[in-house]
Protein backbone atom coordinates (compact mmCIF):
# COMPACT_ATOMS: atom_id res chain seq x y z
CA UNK A 1 0.00 0.00 0.00
CA UNK A 2 1.24 3.66 -0.72
CA UNK A 3 1.84 6.63 1.89
CA UNK A 4 -0.38 8.95 0.50
CA UNK A 5 1.33 12.04 1.10
CA UNK A 6 4.82 10.53 -0.22
CA UNK A 7 2.88 9.66 -3.31
CA UNK A 8 1.33 13.35 -3.72
CA UNK A 9 4.57 15.34 -3.29
CA UNK A 10 5.82 12.77 -5.85
CA UNK A 11 3.55 13.23 -8.44
CA UNK A 12 2.84 16.55 -8.43
CA UNK A 13 6.93 16.60 -9.13
CA UNK A 14 6.81 14.67 -11.77
CA UNK A 15 3.72 16.41 -13.27
CA UNK A 16 5.42 19.68 -13.31
CA UNK A 17 8.45 17.92 -15.13
CA UNK A 18 6.16 16.12 -17.59
CA UNK A 19 4.24 19.06 -18.38
CA UNK A 20 5.92 22.29 -19.30
CA UNK A 21 2.77 23.79 -21.05
CA UNK A 22 -0.66 23.08 -20.82
CA UNK A 23 -2.59 20.12 -20.21
CA UNK A 24 -6.14 18.99 -20.49
CA UNK A 25 -7.44 16.43 -17.98
CA UNK A 26 -9.72 13.83 -19.12
CA UNK A 27 -11.87 14.05 -16.05
CA UNK A 28 -14.90 11.77 -16.17
CA UNK A 29 -16.08 12.02 -12.20
CA UNK A 30 -14.60 8.47 -11.49
CA UNK A 31 -12.48 7.93 -8.25
CA UNK A 32 -9.19 7.57 -10.57
CA UNK A 33 -9.82 10.53 -12.72
CA UNK A 34 -10.78 12.78 -10.46
CA UNK A 35 -7.84 11.99 -8.21
CA UNK A 36 -5.51 12.27 -11.35
CA UNK A 37 -7.63 15.71 -11.66
CA UNK A 38 -6.61 17.35 -8.32
CA UNK A 39 -3.52 15.78 -8.28
CA UNK A 40 -2.87 17.83 -11.72
CA UNK A 41 -4.75 20.75 -10.35
CA UNK A 42 -2.15 20.56 -7.31
CA UNK A 43 0.75 20.19 -9.71
CA UNK A 44 -0.05 23.01 -12.45
CA UNK A 45 -2.58 25.72 -11.45
CA UNK A 46 -4.36 27.11 -13.92
CA UNK A 47 -2.08 25.73 -16.92
CA UNK A 48 -4.79 22.68 -16.29
CA UNK A 49 -7.76 22.32 -16.91
CA UNK A 50 -10.35 19.59 -16.89
CA UNK A 51 -12.69 18.11 -18.97
CA UNK A 52 -16.09 16.28 -18.57
CA UNK A 53 -17.54 14.68 -21.02
CA UNK A 54 -21.24 13.75 -21.55
CA UNK A 55 -21.87 11.57 -23.83
CA UNK A 56 -25.17 10.52 -23.21
CA UNK A 57 -24.27 7.23 -22.07
CA UNK A 58 -24.03 8.17 -18.24
CA UNK A 59 -25.95 7.48 -15.28
CA UNK A 60 -29.14 9.12 -13.80
CA UNK A 61 -27.76 12.29 -12.45
CA UNK A 62 -24.35 11.87 -13.85
CA UNK A 63 -23.68 15.36 -15.14
CA UNK A 64 -25.37 17.10 -11.93
CA UNK A 65 -23.18 15.44 -9.34
CA UNK A 66 -19.85 15.52 -10.68
CA UNK A 67 -20.59 18.82 -11.57
CA UNK A 68 -21.07 19.77 -7.95
CA UNK A 69 -18.37 18.39 -6.46
CA UNK A 70 -16.08 19.52 -9.45
CA UNK A 71 -17.14 23.21 -8.21
CA UNK A 72 -17.11 22.78 -4.29
CA UNK A 73 -13.46 21.37 -5.02
CA UNK A 74 -11.91 24.52 -6.87
CA UNK A 75 -11.18 22.19 -9.69
CA UNK A 76 -10.84 24.37 -13.30
CA UNK A 77 -13.21 22.35 -15.94
CA UNK A 78 -15.56 22.19 -18.64
CA UNK A 79 -18.75 20.50 -19.63
CA UNK A 80 -18.47 19.15 -22.92
CA UNK A 81 -21.73 17.89 -24.99
CA UNK A 82 -20.72 15.19 -27.05
CA UNK A 83 -24.06 12.50 -26.84
CA UNK A 84 -24.62 13.21 -30.72
CA UNK A 85 -20.83 11.97 -31.89
CA UNK A 86 -20.87 8.97 -29.36
CA UNK A 87 -24.61 7.71 -30.56
CA UNK A 88 -23.28 8.70 -34.12
CA UNK A 89 -20.23 6.34 -33.91
CA UNK A 90 -21.96 3.55 -31.98
CA UNK A 91 -24.64 3.39 -33.82
CA UNK A 92 -24.88 -0.80 -35.41
CA UNK A 93 -22.02 -1.28 -33.73
CA UNK A 94 -22.70 -4.73 -31.39
CA UNK A 95 -18.89 -6.17 -30.59
CA UNK A 96 -17.72 -5.03 -27.27
CA UNK A 97 -13.85 -4.08 -28.25
CA UNK A 98 -15.07 -2.51 -31.67
CA UNK A 99 -17.50 -0.26 -29.23
CA UNK A 100 -14.07 0.09 -26.57
CA UNK A 101 -11.94 1.27 -29.22
CA UNK A 102 -14.92 3.58 -30.93
CA UNK A 103 -15.17 5.25 -27.35
CA UNK A 104 -11.89 5.61 -27.03
CA UNK A 105 -11.04 7.41 -30.07
CA UNK A 106 -14.34 9.86 -29.78
CA UNK A 107 -13.52 11.04 -26.45
CA UNK A 108 -9.45 11.21 -27.94
CA UNK A 109 -11.19 13.44 -30.76
CA UNK A 110 -13.23 15.62 -28.28
CA UNK A 111 -10.37 16.35 -25.87
CA UNK A 112 -8.27 17.02 -29.25
CA UNK A 113 -10.95 19.88 -30.19
CA UNK A 114 -10.73 21.50 -26.47
CA UNK A 115 -7.05 21.30 -26.20
CA UNK A 116 -6.68 23.36 -29.31
CA UNK A 117 -8.94 25.75 -27.34
CA UNK A 118 -7.29 25.87 -24.64
CA UNK A 119 -3.65 25.34 -25.77
CA UNK A 120 -2.59 22.74 -24.65
CA UNK A 121 -0.44 19.95 -25.52
CA UNK A 122 -0.80 17.00 -22.81
CA UNK A 123 -3.57 14.56 -22.19
CA UNK A 124 -3.90 13.63 -18.56
CA UNK A 125 -5.58 10.57 -17.98
CA UNK A 126 -6.37 8.39 -14.54
CA UNK A 127 -5.01 5.31 -16.33
CA UNK A 128 -4.37 2.70 -13.32
CA UNK A 129 -2.57 -0.82 -13.48
CA UNK A 130 -6.05 -3.13 -14.07
CA UNK A 131 -6.91 -1.18 -16.91
CA UNK A 132 -3.63 -1.57 -18.82
CA UNK A 133 -2.84 -4.69 -17.58
CA UNK A 134 -6.31 -6.02 -18.95
CA UNK A 135 -5.76 -4.34 -22.19
CA UNK A 136 -2.99 -6.65 -22.62
CA UNK A 137 -0.37 -4.42 -21.57
CA UNK A 138 1.65 -7.48 -19.45
CA UNK A 139 -0.52 -10.45 -20.85
CA UNK A 140 -0.21 -12.59 -23.53
CA UNK A 141 -3.94 -12.13 -24.48
CA UNK A 142 -5.72 -9.16 -24.57
CA UNK A 143 -8.76 -9.54 -22.04
CA UNK A 144 -10.83 -6.83 -22.63
CA UNK A 145 -9.56 -3.13 -24.54
CA UNK A 146 -10.08 -0.26 -22.25
CA UNK A 147 -10.60 2.77 -23.74
CA UNK A 148 -8.30 4.83 -22.19
CA UNK A 149 -5.58 2.63 -23.07
CA UNK A 150 -6.46 0.27 -26.35
CA UNK A 151 -8.52 2.70 -27.52
CA UNK A 152 -6.17 5.17 -27.76
CA UNK A 153 -6.21 6.18 -31.84
CA UNK A 154 -2.47 5.85 -33.39
CA UNK A 155 -3.25 8.95 -34.60
CA UNK A 156 -3.16 11.07 -31.65
CA UNK A 157 -1.85 14.51 -31.23
CA UNK A 158 -2.03 15.11 -27.75
CA UNK A 159 0.98 13.53 -25.37
CA UNK A 160 -0.44 11.39 -22.98
CA UNK A 161 0.63 11.57 -19.07
CA UNK A 162 -0.71 9.08 -16.68
CA UNK A 163 0.40 9.76 -12.59
CA UNK A 164 -2.15 6.97 -11.10
CA UNK A 165 -0.57 4.42 -13.79
CA UNK A 166 1.12 1.96 -11.15
CA UNK A 167 -1.52 2.21 -8.65
CA UNK A 168 -4.22 -0.55 -8.21
CA UNK A 169 -8.16 0.47 -6.94
CA UNK A 170 -7.60 0.32 -3.74
CA UNK A 171 -4.41 2.65 -3.58
CA UNK A 172 -6.27 5.08 -5.21
CA UNK A 173 -9.23 5.14 -2.87
CA UNK A 174 -6.67 5.55 -0.28
CA UNK A 175 -4.90 8.25 -2.31
CA UNK A 176 -8.66 9.80 -3.18
CA UNK A 177 -9.29 9.97 1.23
CA UNK A 178 -6.31 11.87 1.36
CA UNK A 179 -7.00 14.31 -1.04
CA UNK A 180 -10.11 15.27 0.31
CA UNK A 181 -12.65 13.41 -2.47
CA UNK A 182 -15.65 12.68 -0.58
CA UNK A 183 -16.97 9.90 -2.71
CA UNK A 184 -13.73 7.93 -2.56
CA UNK A 185 -15.49 4.81 -1.74
CA UNK A 186 -18.05 5.21 -4.38
CA UNK A 187 -18.50 1.91 -6.90
CA UNK A 188 -16.58 2.14 -10.12
CA UNK A 189 -18.43 2.97 -13.29
CA UNK A 190 -16.47 2.39 -16.81
CA UNK A 191 -15.03 5.10 -18.83
CA UNK A 192 -17.53 4.13 -21.84
CA UNK A 193 -20.55 4.30 -19.53
CA UNK A 194 -23.63 2.35 -20.26
CA UNK A 195 -22.57 1.32 -23.77
CA UNK A 196 -20.71 -1.90 -22.32
CA UNK A 197 -23.77 -2.85 -19.47
CA UNK A 198 -25.57 -3.46 -23.09
CA UNK A 199 -24.82 -6.30 -24.74
CA UNK A 200 -25.54 -5.87 -28.21
CA UNK A 201 -26.26 -2.97 -30.21
CA UNK A 202 -26.40 0.61 -28.05
CA UNK A 203 -29.60 2.59 -29.36
CA UNK A 204 -31.08 5.75 -27.26
CA UNK A 205 -34.34 3.49 -26.08
CA UNK A 206 -31.51 0.88 -24.94
CA UNK A 207 -29.84 3.57 -22.78
CA UNK A 208 -32.65 4.49 -21.67
CA UNK A 209 -33.48 1.69 -20.22
CA UNK A 210 -30.68 0.48 -18.92
CA UNK A 211 -30.11 3.65 -16.97
CA UNK A 212 -33.93 2.94 -15.25
CA UNK A 213 -32.39 -0.06 -14.36
CA UNK A 214 -28.82 0.97 -13.42
CA UNK A 215 -30.33 3.40 -11.09
CA UNK A 216 -32.70 0.96 -9.56
CA UNK A 217 -30.07 -1.36 -8.72
CA UNK A 218 -28.23 1.17 -7.07
CA UNK A 219 -31.16 2.24 -5.29
CA UNK A 220 -32.07 -1.11 -4.05
CA UNK A 221 -28.41 -2.08 -2.57
CA UNK A 222 -27.77 0.85 -1.10
CA UNK A 223 -31.40 0.67 0.92
CA UNK A 224 -30.11 -2.65 1.72
CA UNK A 225 -26.59 -2.12 3.02
CA UNK A 226 -28.61 0.92 5.10
CA UNK A 227 -30.52 -1.09 6.53
CA UNK A 228 -27.20 -3.80 7.23
CA UNK A 229 -28.92 -6.43 5.52
CA UNK A 230 -25.82 -6.73 3.11
CA UNK A 231 -22.32 -4.92 3.94
CA UNK A 232 -21.41 -3.11 0.87
CA UNK A 233 -20.34 -4.30 -2.50
CA UNK A 234 -17.80 -3.31 -4.30
CA UNK A 235 -20.00 -3.11 -7.33
CA UNK A 236 -23.59 -3.48 -8.18
CA UNK A 237 -25.23 -2.30 -11.83
CA UNK A 238 -27.83 -3.93 -14.34
CA UNK A 239 -26.99 -4.92 -17.54
CA UNK A 240 -29.71 -4.99 -20.65
CA UNK A 241 -28.83 -8.43 -22.52
CA UNK A 242 -29.46 -9.03 -26.18
CA UNK A 243 -32.18 -11.19 -25.53
CA UNK A 244 -35.98 -10.87 -25.84
CA UNK A 245 -38.49 -13.02 -23.52
CA UNK A 246 -41.94 -13.87 -23.22
CA UNK A 247 -44.16 -12.06 -20.74
CA UNK A 248 -47.28 -11.01 -19.53
CA UNK A 249 -48.68 -7.37 -19.31
CA UNK A 250 -52.42 -7.37 -17.66
CA UNK A 251 -54.03 -10.44 -20.12
CA UNK A 252 -51.85 -9.58 -23.25
CA UNK A 253 -48.63 -11.18 -24.10
CA UNK A 254 -45.39 -9.10 -24.49
CA UNK A 255 -42.08 -9.43 -25.78
CA UNK A 256 -39.41 -7.79 -23.77
CA UNK A 257 -35.93 -7.47 -23.41
CA UNK A 258 -33.88 -9.20 -20.08
CA UNK A 259 -31.76 -7.42 -17.47
CA UNK A 260 -28.84 -8.86 -15.47
CA UNK A 261 -28.32 -7.90 -11.80
CA UNK A 262 -24.37 -7.78 -11.16
CA UNK A 263 -23.32 -7.72 -7.28
CA UNK A 264 -20.05 -8.30 -6.19
CA UNK A 265 -17.14 -7.97 -3.70
CA UNK A 266 -13.58 -7.27 -4.34
CA UNK A 267 -10.46 -5.19 -2.96
CA UNK A 268 -8.75 -4.16 -6.34
CA UNK A 269 -10.64 -5.31 -9.77
CA UNK A 270 -8.29 -7.72 -10.23
CA UNK A 271 -10.84 -10.56 -8.84
CA UNK A 272 -14.41 -10.62 -7.24
CA UNK A 273 -16.45 -12.58 -5.92
CA UNK A 274 -20.41 -12.69 -6.81
CA UNK A 275 -22.29 -11.44 -3.47
CA UNK A 276 -25.04 -13.72 -1.89
CA UNK A 277 -28.03 -10.96 -1.91
CA UNK A 278 -30.73 -11.93 0.09
CA UNK A 279 -33.94 -12.89 -2.18
CA UNK A 280 -36.39 -10.45 -0.78
CA UNK A 281 -33.62 -7.49 -2.14
CA UNK A 282 -33.36 -9.15 -4.88
CA UNK A 283 -37.70 -9.57 -5.74
CA UNK A 284 -37.62 -5.64 -4.78
CA UNK A 285 -35.32 -5.33 -7.47
CA UNK A 286 -36.82 -7.35 -10.30
CA UNK A 287 -40.46 -5.81 -9.14
CA UNK A 288 -39.73 -2.47 -9.75
CA UNK A 289 -37.83 -2.80 -12.89
CA UNK A 290 -40.63 -4.79 -14.58
CA UNK A 291 -42.81 -2.21 -13.40
CA UNK A 292 -40.97 0.84 -14.29
CA UNK A 293 -40.02 -0.40 -17.61
CA UNK A 294 -43.52 -2.42 -18.02
CA UNK A 295 -43.68 -4.28 -21.69
CA UNK A 296 -40.22 -3.27 -21.85
CA UNK A 297 -37.95 -5.39 -19.27
CA UNK A 298 -40.39 -8.71 -18.77
CA UNK A 299 -37.22 -10.84 -17.26
CA UNK A 300 -34.66 -10.31 -14.45
CA UNK A 301 -31.78 -12.45 -13.80
CA UNK A 302 -29.16 -12.46 -11.13
CA UNK A 303 -25.49 -13.34 -12.03
CA UNK A 304 -23.75 -15.72 -9.73
CA UNK A 305 -20.44 -15.66 -11.60
CA UNK A 306 -17.02 -14.70 -9.87
CA UNK A 307 -13.89 -12.94 -11.46
CA UNK A 308 -12.30 -15.07 -12.67
CA UNK A 309 -13.83 -16.60 -15.29
CA UNK A 310 -15.98 -13.63 -15.74
CA UNK A 311 -14.70 -10.31 -15.59
CA UNK A 312 -16.44 -7.76 -13.40
CA UNK A 313 -18.50 -6.04 -16.28
CA UNK A 314 -20.20 -7.64 -18.83
CA UNK A 315 -18.41 -5.75 -22.23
Amino acid sequence: MIDPAKFTAEAVDRLRHDVPGKTLVAASGGIDSTTAALLTERALGDRARAVFVDTGLLRAGEVERVSEFFRSSGLRFDVVSAAERFFGTLEGVADPEEKRRRIGEAFIRVFEAEADRFGADRLVQGTIAPDWIESGGSLRDTIKTHHNVGGLPPDLRLKVVEPLRDLYKDEVRALARYLGVPYADRQPFPGPGLAVRIAGPVTRDRVRRARVANAIVEEEIEHAVAEKKIPRPWQYFAVLLPLRSVGVLGDNRVHGEVVSVRVVESVDAMTATSMGVPHPVLSRIAERVTRELSGEVVRVLYDITDKPPATIEWE
